[in-house]
């Protein structure tokens, strides 16, 4: 507890000044013959009640000064406050990401469904240790020959899930490629307009560079000058998997195909930012690998203490107010004097 007013305390010394005279004074009264029995009676409670007033009156005078002194009765709380981070998540749709070569809750899959069912985990937490990524701002851009912002950093990760629903691998032959360099600096471009001190990026793609304008390594040095770390993730086995191809009726088969993954370019990706790589040959790897980045990539907590006072001197001016009632009443009532 604490005073707004300390020094109006000081006035304490008035009620134990005026108690002191009080002292010094013979009581008022009126002589009459008493017999020595009556003076062996204890005395009424009226006569208790009467001997009380000036002590009664200093406790009154007591509170007056202490609410004056303004008590307040102080309630700390502390609040963690989590500084969020800004992520941008770039996906490779190319055609190879339709490979049937990773398992997802022991079922064979391709590799974009794998890729988008660990990554909904990995924002929400989903069965992870992780409590997901909720305090931070998630955007996401998808690649194949051409790179597409599909969504800026949010933290409304539930239309950001929406969008992931919806990317598909693409449709024409044309737009099919794998722009990873075009698709690191429009990551770039959106952490750079995103608030937040730290900033990353997670690159997803089971290919080497073959289209686009930037080169990858020359993106990597521009996501390094700008503080931005890339952890890049291989998404496929190892050996052979079944890759679609054009089926001469005009359709899509699928016939194994060795899996060749650019590793080397996507570790140098992530050495040149501080990030790290990270090769996914199946959907439990992928997920042990977004537990991973869940662990490199946290937000400070930073503790802030707060004090909350109350006022009281409220209650002490309602309590001073009860006992000045009570002597009024009783002494225009019991405790009545003659003039």
């Amino acid at each position: 507890m604490r005073f707004a007013n300390p020094e109006a305390l000081l006035l304490l010394l008035l009620p134990a000044l005026l108690l002191i005279l009080r002292r010094g004074q013979p009581p008022l009264a009126v002589g009459f013959p008493v017999s020595g029995e009556l003076r062996r009676l204890p005395p009424s409670l009226a006569l208790r009640l009467h001997r009380a007033l000036p002590w009664l009156r200093a406790l009154i005078l007591c509170l007056a000064v202490v609410a004056l002194a303004g008590p307040q009765w102080g309630v700390r709380t502390t609040s963690i406050a989590r500084e969020g981070i800004a992520i941008a998540v770039v996906i490779d749709t190319s055609s190879s990401m339709s490979a049937i070569d990773l398992r997802l809750d022991d079922r064979p899959s391709d590799r974009l469904a794998v890729v988008k069912a660990t990554l909904r985990d990995f924002v929400t937490g989903g069965d992870l240790a992780q409590g997901g990524r909720a305090g931070d701002a998630i955007g996401m851009v998808t690649f194949a020959r051409y790179a597409d912002t599909i969504s800026p950093p949010t933290l409304d990760h539930a239309a950001l899930l929406g969008l992931l629903d919806q990317v598909d691998i693409v449709a024409l032959p044309t737009e099919d490629g794998t722009a990873i360099g075009d698709a690191l600096v429009r990551a770039i471009d959106l952490l750079d307009q995103a608030a937040g001190a730290s900033k990353a990026i997670i690159l997803l793609t089971d290919g080497s560079y073959n289209a686009g304008e930037a080169e990858p390594l020359v993106a990597a040095q521009l996501a390094g000058a700008y503080g931005i770390r890339i952890h890049a993730i291989g998404a496929g086995s190892r050996g052979t998997a079944l890759m679609p191809v054009a089926a001469p009726d005009g359709g899509t088969e699928y016939l194994p195909s060795e899996v060749t993954i650019d590793e080397a370019t996507l570790e140098q990706i992530a050495l040149l930012t501080g990030g790290r790589y990270f090769r996914a040959t199946d959907g439990a790897a992928l997920r042990t690998i977004y537990a991973e980045i869940d662990r490199l990539e946290k937000a400070p907590n930073v503790a802030e203490h707060q004090q909350r006072y109350v006022e009281l001197y409220p209650m002490v001016i309602g309590l001073g107010l009860s006992l000045l009632l009570f002597e009024i009443l009783m002494i225009n009532t019991r405790l009545r004097a003659l003039p």
